[in-house]
């Protein structure tokens, strides 16, 4: 057989094999076109936009939080000193980034894409804003004091934060350095009480990064029994 007729009838061959292979595919292939999984896929998304946009507003409360208690730290421990106004400096550098993101965000409310976007941005202000926390222990708080004032300025900043935000992942981001340093600081200063303070400081935030763990995971069991609860019986 001569070889352009042999070459044609392995084309056709190969072309008849890939044609018979299409349709196998998208037989296999789900029927997203489906109406209960469209309507599944739109509660998803519209429960994940209501997260995200609550997100959005309570972020504006950790902010002002942040301020407060960044004046009560200087007020109580006393400390108006050159240290604890650069602290405070970086302070307020993320408290004027939340309120940034927050600004260019508000505009587009319910806009699923930059809601997204908001919460990504705020994961990486927490972790800037607990480092610039963290650094407080350093600068603000006076070498003289209590076992419980390294504790209360760690673990109860980030109480206060995760009570807000109400959102784990962000307040871990706030939570990880904000401990790491506090610790640091008991040590390397040294502060009242050294190791035992740093050991209490993990110890601390540890227990409220796993209650806002919790929290959320509650939460989320909460909101799953009630929306089955709402479906009609069978």
């Amino acid at each position: 057989m001569p070889v352009p007729a042999m070459e044609g009838i392995v084309a056709v061959a190969q072309h008849a094999s890939q044609s018979e292979a299409v349709p196998f595919e998208k037989a296999d292939a789900p029927d997203i076109r489906s109406p209960l999984v469209r309507l599944a896929v739109l509660h998803a998304e519209a429960r994940d936009t209501a997260r995200l946009a609550n997100l959005l507003g309570r972020s504006i409360h950790a902010a002002v939080a942040l301020v407060a208690m960044a004046a009560a730290t200087i007020v109580f421990t006393g400390a108006l000193t050159t240290e604890a106004t650069v602290w405070l400096g970086f302070v307020l550098v993320a408290v004027g980034a939340i309120a940034l993101a927050y600004r260019r965000t508000i505009q587009r409310p319910f806009e699923r894409a930059a809601l997204k976007s908001f919460s990504q941005d705020l994961d990486a202000i927490m972790a800037f804003a607990g480092t610039s926390w963290g650094v407080g222990a350093f600068l603000a708080l006076p070498a003289g004091s209590s076992l419980a004032g390294p504790i209360l300025f760690s673990a109860g900043a980030c109480t206060i934060v995760a009570a807000l935000l109400r959102e784990y992942e962000s307040s871990l981001h706030f939570l990880a350095p904000t401990a790491a340093l506090s610790s640091f600081a008991c040590v390397l200063r040294p502060l009242h009480g050294s190791t035992l303070a740093a050991a209490l400081v993990l110890i601390a935030c540890a227990f409220v990064a796993a209650l806002s763990v919790m929290a959320a995971r509650w939460k989320e069991r909460v909101q799953s029994a009630a929306e089955l609860a709402q479906l009609p019986a069978g």
